[in-house]
């Protein structure tokens, strides 16, 4: 297997080595002339169709290793420009049965853990207390296939909550949550489902409990396994509002995703489906191997197995799978942002027509760019992103 191989020494600096050298002597080169002629999309600029072919190709070596090098994680806060940083308690008592036996099983427990607040230029960092009244707020949780990024501003991933506060006086702040990342063979096997999701609920209590936060008044958002788990903590606090034996704080009064992983599955990866036939994403080589599950997914899923993926409704809900019985009633009005071009369109779409099955269309917003890659949003060159983050704007307004 070659993760287990070129994660150790010497095996890992050769393929490194190789790859930084095939990638400025042979691929960069090549793809400069072949993109001045023809193009994987030909709406794309030459330096679009470049910017694609590097980012995929720097994606598939990290994907060879398994593992991003360390950066700043749930361990410690860490001095950010632009941010600052919050413990968030542990939150053991708002876990219902079905929650603990999961943990229970993976060896997980809720932890404390950091988070970083953004705000909006020319506001303080730190939202002052006693909370205004419609104080809106963001709490933001990273993308990274569950294994990777961070909530801290180093991460290429801040521009999301950078950008977000920017969009409205309304909510000119984001608590970004430093979540535990998963795990597994050939590094240490730790965190998987559901150590996130109690870092998510951790986040959520600490600014409704913690920080005096309306519910009604926060913007779950996340993007690509970011947006896995707004949707699952979203999806906690709907289904347990009459739970008598934990006292959860009240639903979200908003759900922003953007090409959020909905099926771990391989429920959606059929003959003609956007799994295989999007191979100009980013991320196009997900699916490359139908008899290995992404490391990602089997880092994330731990002690559980793949089979999990087909039939629980936290890590797939949008899962086409009869054993997923996924319900989205009573969930909050949503705004979805997809890719045109992006792998996990058909799975995104799933739950786009889940959702207006259960809240109806008046409460579900889809935008999906259809020139656009997985995750495009984070990207600050990106040019669908003033648009999308426009009708962001207007949905916020809209509330």
């Amino acid at each position: 297997m070659l993760l287990a191989l070129y994660t150790k020494q010497p095996w890992k600096t050769l393929y490194l080595t190789f790859q930084v050298l095939a990638i400025v002597l042979v691929f960069l080169p090549t793809f400069a002339v072949q993109y001045l002629f023809v193009r994987p999309n030909p709406t794309w600029s030459w330096s679009h169709a470049m910017r694609v072919a590097l980012a995929r190709r720097l994606n598939s070596v990290i994907i060879i290793l398994g593992k991003a090098p360390s950066g700043p994680d749930y361990r410690a806060i860490e001095p950010g420009s632009g941010v600052e940083g919050v413990w968030m308690d542990e939150v053991p008592h708002l876990m219902n049965a079905e929650l603990r036996i999961w943990s229970s099983a993976a060896n997980v427990t809720s932890i404390r853990i950091p988070g970083y607040w953004y705000a909006k230029t020319g506001v303080n960092l730190k939202p002052p207390t006693p909370i205004a009244a419609g104080q809106k707020v963001f709490l933001f949780l990273h993308g990274g296939g569950f294994i990777r990024m961070s909530a801290h501003p180093r991460s290429l991933i801040s521009i999301m909550p950078r950008s977000l506060v920017e969009l409205t006086d309304d909510a000119p702040h984001a608590l970004a949550v430093e979540y535990r990342l998963s795990s597994a063979y050939p590094f240490t096997e730790e965190h998987p489902f559901p150590a996130a999701l109690l870092d998510a609920l951790a986040g959520y209590n600490f600014l409704v409990n913690t920080m005096g936060y309306n519910p009604s008044d926060i913007i779950v958002a996340g993007d690509s396994a970011g947006g896995n788990l707004a949707i699952a903590l979203t999806r906690y606090l709907v289904e347990n509002i009459d739970d008598t034996q934990v006292s959860l704080p009240g639903p979200p009064g908003h759900l922003l995703v953007c090409s959020p992983v909905t099926d771990m599955s391989s429920s959606h990866v059929v003959p003609g489906s956007s799994a295989l036939t999007n191979d100009k994403d980013i991320i196009s080589d997900f699916y490359t191997d139908p008899h290995h599950p992404p490391y990602r997914i089997l880092a994330y899923v731990g002690p559980f197995g793949v089979g999990i993926a087909s039939c629980n409704r936290y890590i797939s809900p949008a899962s086409l799978s009869p054993l997923v019985q996924s319900r989205f009633t009573g969930f909050p009005r949503t705004f979805i942002i997809a890719g045109g071009m992006e792998v996990f369109l058909d799975q995104i779409c799933s739950l786009r027509d889940r959702m207006v099955r259960d809240i109806g269309e008046t409460q579900v917003t889809y935008y999906e760019a259809a020139n656009a890659e997985h995750d495009y949003l984070a990207f600050s060159w990106h040019p669908d992103r003033p648009a999308t983050l426009r009708a962001i704007k207007e949905w916020l307004v809209s509330a």
